[in-house]
């Protein structure tokens, strides 16, 4: 007979992940590498997103890539054309965790990125519940996937700082209303930026590369008044 203890431990078991990702992302602003972590369901376009950003950008921004993965690296191999990537196999684990982001860094090139995104696993849970060390968590949401998504799974959209909606090109085809989409999603987290965008066509790109740039000059100014205080 199997018998069940329950173990009060009176801590956050997530603490000493949180103090590193703190560590790391304090690094990451002091070298300049503004870091973005991509959430979203299966299928709703990250990968195309960064194809579309890096080929917006071109060689006018440093830029890497981790991609996560459960199985395969063909999200990864669809991006060495444009950028440095990693790939990150969990081996069927459901999200990322801060661990083998850390070794996936360890094998990039020692360049100073000006970006580097994390592409996370196709999950719209349990992603939501680990720190990075990213500066900004952004939940991509396609127009295949329904405009009901932001109730439906709360969290993520409460740990977002920006939400992009992608594949709009076919929103003649589907019922999807952005407004909606917005308006549920703003619910939850009224602060959050919204990008409607079109990876193939390349409508909203700019908007949405226009908007990373500014994110990462106010962390530039941020870990500039950092060091001036240290070094006072």
């Amino acid at each position: 007979m199997t018998t069940t203890r329950k173990l009060t431990v009176n801590q956050d078991i997530q603490a000493q992940n949180k103090r590193r990702a703190a560590e790391l992302r304090s690094a990451f602003s002091d070298r300049g590498t503004f870091v973005v972590n991509l959430v979203s369901s299966p299928g709703a376009g990250k990968t195309s997103l960064l194809e579309a950003t890096a080929k917006y950008w071109g060689n006018r921004r440093r830029i890497a890539v981790l991609v996560g993965d459960l199985a395969t690296d063909r999200d990864a191999d669809r991006l060495r054309p444009y950028v440095p990537v990693e790939q990150l196999t969990t081996g069927g684990a459901c999200h990322l965790e801060l661990s083998l982001v850390e070794r996936g860094l360890q094998r990039l090139p020692d360049e100073d990125y000006e970006f580097l995104f994390i592409e996370n696993i196709g999950n719209l849970v349990c992603p939501a519940s680990h720190d990075l060390a990213e500066h900004l968590r952004v939940v991509v949401l396609s127009t295949t996937e329904g405009d009901d998504k932001p109730g439906k799974y709360p969290k993520m959209f409460r740990t977002s700082q920006a939400m992009v909606i992608s594949k709009c090109d076919l929103l003649p085809h589907v019922p999807f209303s952005v407004d909606a989409a917005i308006t549920d999603a703003s619910l939850i987290q009224r602060d959050l930026s919204t990008f409607p965008v079109c990876s193939t066509t390349g409508e909203g790109i700019a908007a949405w590369c226009g908007f990373l740039d500014d994110a990462r000059q106010r962390m530039r100014n941020v870990a500039g008044r950092h060091q001036e205080h240290v070094g006072n």
